[in-house]
């Protein structure tokens, strides 16, 4: 797990020295790059601010990275399952394909193994992996602006209409209605878990949240409403501000986000996000604690549907909600997610360091 790792300067020296002691236990994303490695790598060292140490290779390939072909850091997981390792070589070696499992079944494989090998190994299927691959392209071409069909083809969708429905069901809008610039721009950027999309204004951050939430159409609907129509690809200086500090936050080195944010909702769940603001990196609090706190006892309920409304994940921390139980309740971004970010933020408990 993350918080088990040594520190960041421990890793970034062991990366340097190409110490072996961390070999299949740590592992580094380099930002700048897109790529991760195994600690021995070879390649030109990259800046400390640009790399991000992770324990598995499923947090590497959750966070959008893809792998080295210096240092191979998917040989041992593809050496342990011949699968894996046929379908990741088909996988780079075609690009080209827009993968099913039809194509699995033509291999010779056994759907149900590949789906289980691929999830006890990287925490997704195979065909996510190559989905998310694909999608991550077009938008990258898009964002270059590029014609659609120019994405559609770099992202190996075979028409132009599957290529916006996919586009649309994860974004929430046609390909073509985002522009380049805008009142509002959009931008994806890998974080060690998982790929995120960011909308920010010239002075604000309005939106933060992972690409597979199922509300972030919805999300991006009603910010482009706001807009009226004005949102497109791109980023301003939230944008850079709010990446630079999630680098710091998973780096174990930043506790605080000074990103400004837009919060849109009504007076009562803005006083919600603010509460949720309020409570200290490593502590967590019940429904019924945070309705407390806004002086709202009997506001459990709406307490806990303005928690589930946030639209900027991790920095409005919904995360730090539990049941009355204690146990971990419905998170947008995935349980899991909400209990690693919870281990994480453990490290800030005993220091509140502010960065």
């Amino acid at each position: 797990m993350m918080f088990d790792l040594p520190s960041h300067d421990t890793l970034y020296a062991a990366l340097l020295a190409r110490d072996p002691a961390y070999d299949g236990r740590a592992y580094v994303c380099v930002g700048t790059t897109g790529i991760f490695c195994r600690l021995t790598c070879p390649a030109r060292k990259p800046k400390s601010e640009n790399c991000t140490f992770v324990a598995t290779i499923g947090d590497c390939i959750e966070g959008g990275y893809r792998a080295c072909k210096r240092c191979h850091p998917l040989a041992p997981a593809a050496e342990a399952d011949p699968a894996i390792a046929a379908l990741l070589q088909a996988l780079d070696e075609r690009p080209d394909i827009r993968w099913s499992e039809r194509h699995i079944t033509q291999m010779g494989f056994d759907l149900s193994t590949v789906r289980r090998s691929f999830k006890r190994q990287f925490g997704m299927t195979f065909l996510e992996m190559a989905r998310q691959r694909r999608l991550r392209e077009g938008f990258e071409v898009l964002r270059q602006g590029e014609r659609v069909i120019d994405a559609q083809h770099s992202a190996s969708f075979e028409s132009a209409s599957a290529f916006r429905t996919a586009f649309a069901r994860l974004l929430g809008c046609a390909p073509n209605a985002l522009k380049q610039g805008g009142l509002l721009r959009a931008d994806w950027f890998n974080t060690p878990l998982g790929d995120m999309i960011a909308v920010s204004s010239a002075s604000h951050l309005h939106l933060l949240e992972f690409v597979e939430r199922k509300a972030l159409p919805r999300e991006l609907s009603r910010l482009r409403d706001f807009a009226k129509g004005d949102l497109g690809f791109g980023r301003y200086g939230p944008t850079d501000q709010v990446e630079q500090e999630l680098t710091a936050f998973f780096a174990g080195t930043r506790a605080r986000f000074d990103t400004p944010m837009a919060f849109h909702g009504s007076a009562f769940t803005k006083e919600v996000w603010h509460a949720l603001c309020a409570i200290p990196a490593g502590e967590t609090r019940t429904y019924a604690q945070l309705a407390q706190s806004i002086a709202r006892p009997t506001a459990t309920r709406a307490a806990a549907r303005a928690n589930g409304a946030n639209q900027l994940a991790i920095l409005v921390p919904c995360h730090r909600i539990l049941g009355a139980d204690g146990a971990l309740t419905g998170y947008g971004g995935g349980l899991w997610r909400k209990q690693k970010l919870i281990e994480i933020e453990q490290q800030y408990q005993p220091m509140r360091m502010d960065g």
